[in-house]
């Protein structure tokens, strides 16, 4: 009955994710509202409401380690699991505005969540700090999108089926929002509900279920959305959609659960020394792939991958207790990561010195 209910449950949280997507752009675009707007926030938020579904049940349920567990594991996926796998696809586009203002303002926030726990619990004071950094990162969005060029219009237009011109079909639009909300609301309640039964049955935390079965399973939406975008060349949509994600986890749904539950969100002392840190790190290491060239290149793409199956390797020994995972922890922390940082750093100052000999 756990995994028939897992299942359905992410199902509806997939088809409601969809729905809710669909729905809200076209009454967006109805609205007036810019293309690009709709893009970074009803499309990017709207493949993030599955995390924001379950985190809030699991915090209305005094299941904290799901709703922390599922925002830090949803972010992890969303860069080295989908990035990974978009770039394995076809190399990705990145644009400027990304390397300049909404990567770095995705690392200063995984470093404040990281100060914010230190407590061991992210209170609803902490809560309203993020909500009103979303608040500001939306009205600067909609500042932003009045120099939208006709291109990104046309990019957007074509793949979420955005036309502005066209006022029908609102009563249909607006029948799939409510559809798709109650969709992620029953579906979010059954794949809570089953993970926590999981948990029971195979002995492990609810921290390693959210941050390992539920956050993939509600980043399912963005997997799909940055897959195809990927497939039919809009590869900046690709990856703004990852990138758009990961500010609304922080700051939308982590802010929103925290201001829901009674006490605020418990932080694990063992998210605190590893997982949040593991956020910063894959945070960090965007930075100087998104600078190189604008693209992430394939052997890119392939070791964010690789780092998402060695990521997941060392929550299953540890959560099992096997006697490799010494031997493992030592082969990361002293061969793999170092070699990873050279090959970031290395990359970096070619990029660096090709741009300085073009403006020479």
């Amino acid at each position: 009955m756990a995994i028939f209910l897992f299942i359905v449950g992410l199902a509806f949280l997939i088809v409601g994710a969809e729905a809710l997507v669909r729905g809200a752009s076209r009454l967006a675009a109805v609205l007036g509202i810019s293309p690009l707007v709709i893009g970074l926030t009803v499309v990017a938020f709207g493949t993030s409401s599955p995390e924001l579904a379950v985190s809030i049940k699991s915090a209305l349920s005094g299941q904290a380690s799901i709703a922390v567990g599922n925002v830090v594991g949803s972010n992890i996926f969303n860069v080295l699991f989908i990035l990974g796998l978009s770039a394995m696809i076809v190399p990705l586009v990145v644009s400027q505005q990304l390397v300049r203002l909404d990567v770095p303002l995705m690392i200063a926030l995984s470093i404040l969540v990281l100060f914010l726990s230190l407590d061991e619990n992210i209170s609803r004071p902490n809560g309203l700090l993020l909500v009103t950094g979303l608040v500001a990162y939306l009205w600067f969005l909609i500042c932003q999108s009045r120099r939208e060029s006709a291109g990104v219009k046309d990019a957007y237009a074509k793949n979420f089926g955005i036309d502005g011109s066209a006022a029908t079909g609102r009563l249909k639009d607006i029948s799939m929002v409510i559809a798709g909300l109650a969709l992620l609301i029953v579906g979010s309640r059954w794949l809570v509900d089953s993970a926590v039964d999981f948990a029971r049955y195979l002995g492990v935390s609810e921290l390693v279920v959210g941050l390992t079965i539920v956050a993939a399973g509600t980043s399912l939406p963005e997997v799909v959305t940055s897959v195809v975008a990927a497939l039919r060349g809009e590869r900046d949509i690709a990856v703004g959609n990852v990138v758009g994600s990961n500010l609304f986890n922080l700051m939308g749904v982590l802010g929103l659960a925290s201001l829901i539950a009674p006490a605020g969100l418990e932080v694990s002392r063992a998210v605190i020394g590893f997982d949040l840190p593991v956020m910063i790190a894959v945070a960090l290491a965007c930075l100087p792939m998104f600078f190189t060239r604008g693209v992430i290149s394939r052997p890119e793409g392939t070791l964010l991958l690789g780092y998402y199956v060695a990521y997941t390797l060392f929550l299953v020994l540890a959560a099992s207790q096997h006697d490799a995972l010494p031997r493992f922890s030592m082969a990361m922390v002293y061969f793999v990561i170092p070699l990873t940082v050279v090959f970031l750093v290395i990359t970096a100052l070619r990029e660096f010195r090709r741009r300085k000999k073009g403006h020479g």
